[in-house]
C-alpha cells in the first residue's frame, strides 16, 4: 500500500500556544486535502523552541497540554490522519527530578501521535543537548523507551533532534520495528549546518538501512534562526526531497513497504550559496524579531560606512522601504563623501531619509565637559561623546514613533571593544553582531551582485565597499589606528574565538606574535561591553552571547 507523508516547515512564535496550534491545523488540512495522511511537524512546534524558562512555569505547561488536546480534537474530522506534534510534556511532581534544592516543574521533549481525535502515542527526546545554543538539560528529563505506530502498512519510528545524531536511540526504533524514522528537528542555522545535517542523518540511514524524514522550522527566534531546509533520505541515504530553506513549505513524499519513494519530478529544492544563505538569515532573523515583537518599523544610523549600508540593505528586504528610516548624524569629522554615499543609498533603496548634524551638540558637550576634563595621549572621551549622541538621537526618534533602532556593529568590533557603550551601541537589536568585518564586505558585495542578476540596479554605491573603513570621530582617522587589517584580526578570531584553538595553532598559522597577543588581550577585555549589547542574530557556530560565557572579571592570561 502507497501512503503519502506531508512534513510542515513552519514558523512558530515562543509561547503563541493558540497561534502555532491554528498553524498547524491549517498546513495539517492542506497537506491532508493534497492526499497526506501521515503529517509530521518540527520538534516543539506547538510552543515554539526554544521556550528557556517558560518550561519552568507549570502554568505553560498546563496550556500546552490543553492546546495539544484540543488539536487532537479539531482535527478528529480528517479520519485517515496520524499527526506526529513537537510539544513539552509536563511530569507529575513524582517523576520530576529535582533542580537546585527545590521541586521545580519539569517536562519532557515530546512528540506525540494525535490520531482519531486523541493523543494515541508519546515519545520523549532521549538525547538533551547542552552545548552552543542548547541548555535542554535545565528543563527536560530524558526518556529512554522508543515509539514506532504503525500507517498504511508502513512502521514508522520517532525521534527528536539530538536522538538522531547519535546512534542509539534510531537504533533502539529499529529494533522496535520501524521502517521509516520520522526525526523533528529544531536545529539551529549556523554556516556550513545544512549541510552537515544531511551527512549525519545519512549515516544513521545507513547504520539501520531505514529511510529517514526530517522536519525542520523556519523561523527566527531571538538571537536564533531556523533555515527550514526538511528533507526526506531513502534507506540509502540518497536524497529523495527538500523543501527550500527560509520559507514556509509542506514537503510531500509516498512512502510503499517501509520505502520512500523517488518522485518525478523530484521535489529537491537547492540549497543556497554561502553567502545567501547567511543573508537570507539575516533578513528572516529581522523580519520575525520585529514582526513577533510587535515593533511597526526600524531605525538605523546611516553612517555613509559598509557596516550600517548591509544593515540598511538587510532590513529594507526584510520589512520594506516604507518601514526602514536611515538618519545621517554627520559632526566636523564626516568626510563629504560618507554624506554623499549615505544619502545615494537611501535614494537607491527609497527609504525615509533625514540629516541631523551634531556639530552643535558635540561642541555644547565639549564645552560642559572642558574644565573637568584632563586629555591625555589616547583619550577617545571626544569620540565616544559623539557616538551618545547619535545614539541619544537614534533612541529619542525611537522612544517617538515606535521603531526599534537597529545597531550597525560587527563581530570584528565587539570582539575588539571597538564600540561605544550607550552609543553606537546603543539600540534594540544587533543586527550583524555575528558578522565579521570581512564578511560584511562579502555580503554587500554579494547583494549587489544578487540585484545584477536580478537584472536590478545595485544597492550599495561601490564606494562605501571599496574605502578604507573608518569612525570618523576625529580627523584623517581609519579603523586600522586602533586595530589590525581585518583580514588578520577576522583570521585571528576565527581561529581562537569560533574554533577554540590554542595560542601556539594560531601562531603556528603564520600570525605574528603581536597582533594574536592584541587580538586576546583585546578580546577578554571587551567583555562587559558585550554583555551590555543587544541581542543579535547568529550565523555562525560560535556567536558571541549564548555561546560565549566568559567572565568579566578574570585574572587568568594565556602565556605567549
Amino acid at each position: 500500500m502507497t501512503l503519502q507523508l506531508a512534513v510542515i516547515q513552519c514558523n512558530p512564535t515562543v509561547g503563541d500556544l493558540a497561534g502555532n496550534a491554528a498553524q498547524i491545523a491549517r498546513l495539517t488540512r492542506q497537506a491532508y486535502a493534497q492526499g497526506a495522511r501521515v503529517v509530521v511537524t518540527p520538534e516543539l512546534a506547538l510552543t515554539g523552541y526554544p521556550p528557556e524558562d517558560l518550561l519552568l512555569r507549570p502554568a505553560f505547561l498546563q496550556a500546552s497540554a490543553a492546546v495539544l488536546k484540543q488539536l487532537a480534537h479539531d482535527l478528529s474530522d480528517l479520519p485517515e490522519l496520524a499527526l506526529v506534534v513537537g510539544h513539552p510534556l509536563g511530569l507529575a511532581a513524582a517523576e520530576a527530578p529535582r533542580i537546585a534544592s527545590t521541586q521545580q516543574a519539569v517536562a519532557c521533549n515530546a512528540a506525540s501521535l494525535l490520531r482519531g481525535g486523541v493523543v494515541e502515542a508519546t515519545y520523549c527526546k532521549h538525547e538533551l543537548p547542552n552545548y552552543q545554543v542548547f541548555d535542554e538539560r535545565r528543563y527536560f528529563a530524558p526518556g529512554d523507551q522508543p515509539v514506532v505506530f504503525e500507517a498504511g502498512g508502513t512502521h514508522f519510528g520517532i525521534n527528536i533532534c539530538e536522538d538522531a545524531w547519535l546512534p542509539h536511540a534510531p537504533r533502539m526504533a529499529r529494533a522496535a520495528g520501524a521502517q521509516v524514522l520520522l526525526v523533528l528537528n529544531a536545529s539551529p542555522y549556523h554556516r556550513g549546518k545544512t549541510a552537515e545535517r544531511e551527512r549525519v542523518m545519512r549515516e544513521r540511514c545507513l547504520e539501520n538501512g531505514m529511510a529517514l524524514v526530517a522536519s525542520q522550522m523556519v523561523c527566527g527566534q531571538d538571537e536564533i534562526v531556523f533555515d527550514g531546509a526538511s528533507f526526506v533520505l531513502d534507506r540509502a541515504g540518497d536524497l529523495v526531497a527538500r523543501s527550500p530553506q527560509f520559507v514556509e513549505d509542506i514537503l510531500r513524499v509516498d512512502v510503499t513497504g517501509g520505502e520512500v519513494l523517488k518522485q518525478t519530478p523530484a521535489h529537491v529544492a537547492p540549497l543556497k550559496s554561502d553567502h545567501a544563505e547567511v543573508y537570507e538569515a539575516l533578513v528572516l532573523g529581522v523580519r520575525d524579531y520585529l514582526g513577533k515583537n510587535g515593533f511597526p518599523g526600524a531605525l538605523i544610523g546611516l553612517s555613509g560606512g559598509a557596516d550600517s549600508a548591509l544593515v540598511l540593505a538587510i532590513a529594507v528586504d526584510a520589512l520594506g522601504a516604507e518601514k526602514v528610516r536611515a538618519v545621517m548624524m554627520p559632526s566636523q569629522y564626516t568626510a563629504q563623501m560618507s554624506l554623499d554615499d549615505a544619502a545615494e543609498m537611501a535614494q537607491r533603496l527609497g527609504v525615509q531619509y533625514d540629516v541631523l548634524p551634531i556639530t552643535p551638540l558635540f561642541e555644547t558637550f565639549r564645552t560642559t565637559l572642558a574644565p573637568l576634563l584632563h586629555e591625555h595621549p589616547g583619550d577617545t572621551t571626544l569620540e565616544n561623546i559623539q557616538a551618545r549622541i547619535r545614539g541619544t538621537l537614534l533612541m529619542g526618534l525611537s522612544n517617538n514613533s515606535g521603531r526599534i533602532v537597529l545597531t550597525t556593529g560587527n563581530k570584528s568590533e565587539m570582539a575588539m571593544g571597538y564600540a561605544t557603550l550607550y552609543g553606537d551601541m546603543a539600540g534594540g537589536f544587533a543586527v550583524i553582531k555575528d558578522v565579521t568585518k570581512t564578511l560584511v564586505w562579502e555580503l554587500a558585495r554579494w547583494r549587489n551582485a544578487h540585484a545584477a542578476a536580478m537584472g536590478e540596479a545595485e544597492v550599495i554605491p561601490q564606494r562605501i565597499i571599496t574605502r578604507a573603513p573608518s569612525a570618523e570621530l576625529r580627523a584623517d582617522q581609519t579603523d586600522q589606528d586602533s586595530l589590525p587589517p581585518y583580514d588578520v584580526l577576522d583570521g585571528i578570531l576565527q581561529r581562537y574565538m569560533e574554533q577554540d584553538e590554542r595560542v601556539e595553532t594560531v601562531l603556528a598559522a603564520g600570525y605574528a606574535r603581536a597582533d594574536v597577543e592584541r587580538v586576546v588581550h583585546l578580546l577578554k577585555l571587551s567583555e562587559y561591553k558585550r554583555r551590555q549589547a543587544p541581542p543579535g542574530i547568529r550565523v555562525t557556530h560560535r556567536a558571541f552571547g549564548r555561546d560565549w560565557r566568559y567572565p568579566i572579571t578574570s585574572k587568568f592570561r594565556e602565556s605567549f
